[in-house]
């Protein structure tokens, strides 16, 4: 649907509601009287990307357009790239400190100041996309976040989600956990210390910098997100093997961070828009990528990339050892434990679900699509 034919319903559907009214009294109205009493508002959101990843930049965007359409123009919200008001990395800080009212950003780049933000982002080894989203909008998953954003003067939305990443891009073939020993890494936050202890060291670099560092064997290996946003990077030409699953980001959700004074001073119907537009912007971010990747991988595999799993010993080491990083942090962080064991029962649930129907419908086409009957 074009943003001409959406604004053309929505007038079609206003001026029938008005017709019917004005027909019913006799008496006739300019516009509805609600959206004349609305103030008007002007936000700024800095976003964690740049605007060359128009799927997860765009996320803020589309949530934008959405509330200024639904507002009738009277909430705007202009949406900054990174590095354009504040450095990516420091979006959530700037709308904590309320530099602009909202950030559209990830929770663990925020590990560094509490372990605890990546909670509302993803845990390596819990959810997939589908399960996250049923956790986070029936489950509490939302609601439990947000009590331990109110200490840094925030609230959030979930906004976006890629669905299962990649594990990555490696200059060398991974044929066991014995490959993964001294690997130089790209890789941040949470995660990082996840694959630490599968001998991992791990590197902290801008996106810009990936490229040349793999170039020079600087670093072994990268993760970056999925085919349609490595695609553009160019990382098969420097490190041709391309591991899944990244099985530290099943379910990474994008966050839209408000400043919790701004939040609250807004009209309970800005609220209500704001959450709306947020959800639906959730799951449209989720249905592109699920769109453009498939065709991405192909084109990746077309130009000397070479997709290949984990081996099992990686995958199964990279299990245990979020355990044991889980143990560790809910030692060290009460708010981290207490979302953590949160999640814990209906993580079991889903994946036992999983197993029956929806696993079993799937295994099913992907054998017609590998028989070339679809």
């Amino acid at each position: 649907m074009t943003d001409t034919t959406r604004l053309d319903r929505r007038r079609f559907l206003t001026t029938a509601s008005l017709g019917g009214a004005a027909a019913a009294t006799g008496a006739t109205l300019a516009a509805p009287a609600i959206a004349q009493d609305q103030p008007t508002i002007n936000w700024r959101c800095a976003s964690s990307f740049p605007k060359s990843l128009e799927t997860i930049y765009g996320s803020g965007v589309e949530l934008a357009d959405r509330v200024r359409e639904a507002t009738d123009g009277r909430f705007n919200i202009q949406v900054f790239a990174a590095g354009e008001l504040v450095p990516g990395l420091q979006a959530i800080d700037a709308a904590t400190d309320g530099t602009v009212e909202m950030a559209n950003s990830v929770g663990y780049y925020s590990w560094g100041k509490d372990p605890a933000f990546a909670c509302g982002a993803d845990l390596p080894w819990t959810f997939n996309a589908r399960g996250k989203a049923a956790y986070n909008y029936y489950g509490g998953g939302i609601d439990s976040y947000n009590e331990f954003l109110q200490k840094h003067k925030l609230i959030c939305f979930p906004g976006g989600n890629t669905g299962v990443q990649m594990g990555g891009w490696y200059r060398k073939q991974i044929n066991g956990l014995a490959d993964m020993q001294g690997l130089k890494m790209r890789i941040a936050g949470l995660a990082g210390r996840i694959v630490e202890k599968l001998g991992v060291v791990p590197q902290q670099l801008a996106g810009g910098d990936i490229y040349p560092a793999l170039e020079k064997g600087t670093i072994d290996a990268a993760e970056w997100v999925g085919p349609y946003d490595d695609e553009k990077l160019g990382f098969q030409k420097v490190a041709p093997y391309y591991y899944y699953p990244g099985y530290w980001e099943g379910a990474p959700t994008v966050g839209m961070f408000i400043n919790l004074d701004k939040w609250n001073e807004l009209p309970a119907s800005y609220q209500s828009i704001l959450r709306t537009a947020s959800m639906a912007v959730d799951m449209s971010t989720l249905a592109e990528y699920d769109f453009k990747n498939p065709t991405a991988l192909k084109r990746l595999a077309q130009s000397g990339a070479q997709p290949m799993p984990f081996p099992e010993d990686v995958m199964m080491a990279g299990f245990e050892a979020s355990r044991e990083v889980y143990d560790e942090l809910s030692a060290e962080n009460a708010e981290f434990k207490r979302m953590w064991e949160a999640q814990k029962p209906f993580l079991a649930d889903w994946f036992l679900y999983s197993q029956t129907a929806e696993y079993t419908f799937d295994t099913m086409m992907m054998i017609q699509q590998r028989n070339g009957k679809l």
